[in-house]
């Protein structure tokens, strides 16, 4: 009997702008144990190193970063051997907008809803949302929600208002949930007899579920 344990890359909040200055913790989750999993990052700037080094604060399982524009780049967990899990990619802005919008892959059917935030006091709220470049919804909110998000919905966003522009973020879409994914593999061995000849047959059964969030 051999159990295999699934790994992901947990973000808070999970979204993938953030203004200079604002915290975000990033954590390898492991269904099992989690010994000798490392969150890593490549920035902008070309850094290529573990948290702990010369950016961010461990504390337990979790890395917290306190960040500015050149934190901005691909994070993601690996383990000792070299494997990989989910990498996010997440912009610092020093400007005065951002586009609150899930780092994760959100899942087909889930809500999602994208937020044009400005940093600072802003009396008209009304917010311009595109993706891939064409215009989709004008919000006098600021936010837009999609109820049931498809594969269809995939894509690059940004938002404007009157104080300007926010940067684009990739929205990924998945067709199911697997963040939580249990998988068991179970061998089976059947002797068949066969006269005086004896045949040993392996069966491989995969056994999954699925544990939506």
């Amino acid at each position: 009997f051999l159990s295999l344990s699934l790994s992901s890359l947990s973000i808070s909040p999970d979204r993938s702008q953030f203004f200079k200055y604002e915290s975000v913790s990033l954590s390898c989750e492991v269904q099992g144990n989690s010994a000798g999993w490392r969150l890593k990052r490549n920035t902008v700037s070309g850094e290529h190193s573990d948290c702990g080094g010369n950016w961010g604060k461990q504390q337990g399982s979790s890395c917290n970063v306190s960040l500015i524009p050149s934190d901005s780049g691909v994070y993601w967990c690996e383990s000792g051997s070299g494997e990989h899990i989910n990498a996010v990619n997440i912009t610092v802005s020093a400007g005065a907008m951002i586009l609150e919008s899930p780092a994760l892959p959100v899942t087909e059917g889930d809500s999602v809803t994208l937020r044009c935030r400005y940093q600072g006091t802003l009396s008209n709220l009304t917010a311009v949302f595109y993706k891939d470049g064409s215009l989709i919804r004008t919000e006098t909110t600021g936010e837009m929600t999609i109820p049931a998000v498809s594969k269809s919905d995939e894509g690059l966003y940004k938002c404007t208002n009157s104080e300007g522009e926010s940067p684009e973020s990739w929205m990924t879409v998945t067709g199911e949930n697997m963040r939580n994914l249990d998988i068991q593999i179970i061998w089976f061995f059947f002797t068949l007899f066969s006269g005086a000849e004896t045949c040993i047959i392996n069966w491989v059964v995969l056994l999954y579920t699925v544990n939506r969030c």
